[in-house]
């Protein structure tokens, strides 16, 4: 397991078992770093470097050789195959890429695959406004497991913002918790909040309001704080665990 790989697809799920009809546990991104833990003809266990996140991708599509040099910073970014001629292919938020060739608006990144240069950063470029990444994601819809523009759970928006920033952070929920510093027992929230509740985390946005991907909507969506608690509380019948200031 000495070896490191790189994901080169748009993006592939992980699955907790070899095969298709296994639980959708994260997923991996283009450009996304692994290890390979053992293999066979159709599947590889992995163990994602950056979070050490481990399960099942179908065994294709990576390599050793990538060294990237920018990364997404939209949503999704369409892929043309020539400059002017969009594929129906995007790259997700955060995706890792290699330039092999640029001119004024593109970069090349594969053989006849072209990223805008609007849609890029370059690959140390960090971004603190956690509201701006979060927010990408208003109106996706909730897909446990979803890391992407197709759909995003409520631990993988906030790890998101992380992932692009290069500092880690855990992938679920269970130990997000134990990773984040307490806050001291105050009632009143405030913007960088991150609220947990066992098994779900929203993020405030100021003293009123939050954003979550939350499942009983279906997307990720702002509510009130007050009430996203009392609901929870009512239809889940959880309560807060914890309160933790987002650091970065």
């Amino acid at each position: 397991m000495k070896d490191n790989y790189f994901y080169k697809k748009p993006l592939s799920n992980i699955y907790k078992k070899p095969n298709a009809f296994s639980e959708v546990t994260s997923q991996i991104l283009y450009g996304e770093k692994f290890k390979i833990i053992s293999k066979n003809k159709n599947w590889i266990k992995i163990k994602v470097s950056f979070d050490n996140y481990t399960g099942y991708i179908k065994n294709k599509y990576y390599t050793k050789d990538h060294q990237p040099t920018h990364k997404i910073f939209t949503l999704k970014a369409n892929i043309y195959n020539k400059q002017k001629n969009k594929t129906k292919n995007f790259l997700p938020f955060a995706s890792r890429i290699s330039m092999i060739d640029e001119n004024k608006k593109f970069i090349e990144f594969e053989k006849n695959k072209w990223i805008k240069k609007k849609d890029i950063k370059k690959i140390n470029h960090i971004e603190k406004n956690y509201l701006k990444v979060l927010k990408m994601f208003l109106k996706i819809k909730y897909l446990w497991g979803g890391k992407t523009y197709r759909g995003i759970d409520c631990s993988a928006i906030l790890q998101l913002f992380f992932y692009y920033n290069n500092k880690f952070y855990p992938r679920d929920t269970k130990d997000q918790i134990k990773y984040s510093a307490k806050k001291n027992k105050s009632k009143v929230f405030k913007k960088g909040d991150i609220i947990f509740w066992k098994g779900h985390v929203a993020v405030c946005i100021n003293a009123q309001k939050l954003i979550h991907a939350y499942g009983p909507e279906k997307k990720v969506l702002i509510m009130n704080i007050k009430e996203t608690i009392n609901r929870i509380e009512r239809t889940a019948k959880l309560t807060v665990k914890k309160i933790s200031p987002i650091k970065y």
